[in-house]
């Protein structure tokens, strides 16, 4: 039989076997490794104080690592290193990181789906593209996290743009669908690293830049080598979405996937003011670049080129033709909706 005082040594030495087992079986911190679209002097604003946010509540639990456009691979490569796990995740628009998805040409700016920034988050939450995107992205083993809005789309040139005609044969660095469809107005686009915009522009390999608004002009120094800023914008906002690994997503713990999902969306918020403010503030009190406008007359042609294009998307395949189909019918929702959503 077994006797007290031999129950209470096994169990006192069972305790202590136990406390000291404890350290070894404690889970190790969760270390990810995030590329963005931006270079540092953005990133500044778009995406770390999201990520210095997620470390600091995350504590002893994980960690994310942020890098620079082209610190670990380039933007172009990016879905790639994604998939394959060289990085756990990402920070791009769908266009700039070349994704094999149906919904590639929608990132960054698809000419005119949106007229004001919060177009997009609208379009994703409220009429169904976050479904698509998740959809589609799921099918090639990542995570679509969320998606949000930044800047419109602006010319910034080192010779005046005052009509259409004075955009032929000039050379623009843009996103792969935006050229395509400036193409038509005799727009040259240029694909570079975001990194050589600034010495590309020096010395004369390009004309121009057609990749952000204002805000950004001025924060990543493109303002110091362009001389105009045109007030006419071809989208209202970039789209661009966080996205993971989908394997590295699945093992995160509850907490920590609801976690990023609230700090990327901490990161659309800030970015929604930021922008919206700026772009503004920037063209009334700003001093590094004069602004020019092409007259609405004749900027109305580029508007209706713009459905025509919306038109030649869609005929591409189903999905392509459902995200047109409810691009189409929010614009006109929002025409019908009246001031302020839209003013004609």
């Amino acid at each position: 039989m077994t006797t007290r005082r031999k129950f209470l040594t096994t169990a006192s030495v069972g305790a202590a076997a136990a406390g000291l087992a404890a350290p070894a079986i404690a889970q190790s911190k969760i270390k990810w490794r995030m590329q963005t679209y931006a270079g540092a002097a953005l990133a500044e604003h778009v995406i770390k104080p999201a990520i210095d946010s997620f470390n600091k509540i995350a504590g002893d639990q994980m960690e994310i690592e942020l890098f620079f456009a082209d610190q670990l691979v380039p933007t172009g490569e990016l879905f790639r290193a994604m998939q394959r796990g060289t990085i756990d995740a990402v920070q791009s628009d769908d266009d700039s990181m070349a994704s094999p998805t149906e919904v590639t040409v929608f990132g960054g700016y698809f000419p005119f789906a949106s007229r004001y920034s919060l177009d997009v988050p609208v379009l994703f939450n409220q009429y169904g593209l976050n479904e698509i995107w998740g959809e589609e992205y799921a099918k090639v083993g990542v995570k679509h996290i969320s998606a949000g809005a930044w800047d419109p789309c602006h010319f910034a040139t080192k010779d005046p743009i005052n009509s259409l005609a004075d955009l032929k044969g000039k050379r623009i660095f843009t996103f792969p669908t935006a050229g395509r469809f400036l193409t038509q107005f005799g727009v040259v686009p240029v694909t570079l690293p975001w990194e050589d915009i600034e010495v590309a522009m020096q010395t004369g390999e390009l004309d121009g830049i057609a990749w952000s608004g204002i805000t950004e002009d001025y924060t990543v120094g493109w303002a110091d080598v362009t001389n105009y800023f045109l007030t006419n914008n071809i989208s209202g906002a970039w789209a661009g979405s966080f996205f993971a690994n989908m394997d590295r997503y699945n093992e995160l713990p509850a907490n920590l996937q609801e976690l990023l999902k609230v700090c990327m969306d901490q990161s659309h918020y800030y970015r929604q003011w930021w922008y919206w403010g700026g772009e503004a503030n920037l063209r009334v009190n700003g001093d590094k670049m004069k602004l020019t406008t092409i007259p609405d007359e004749e900027w109305a042609t580029v508007e209706n080129a713009a459905v025509e294009f919306w038109d030649e998307i869609a005929a591409e395949s189903p999905t392509k033709a459902k995200v047109v189909e409810i691009i189409k019918r929010y614009n006109n929702d929002m025409v019908k909706a009246g001031r302020p959503y839209r003013y004609g």
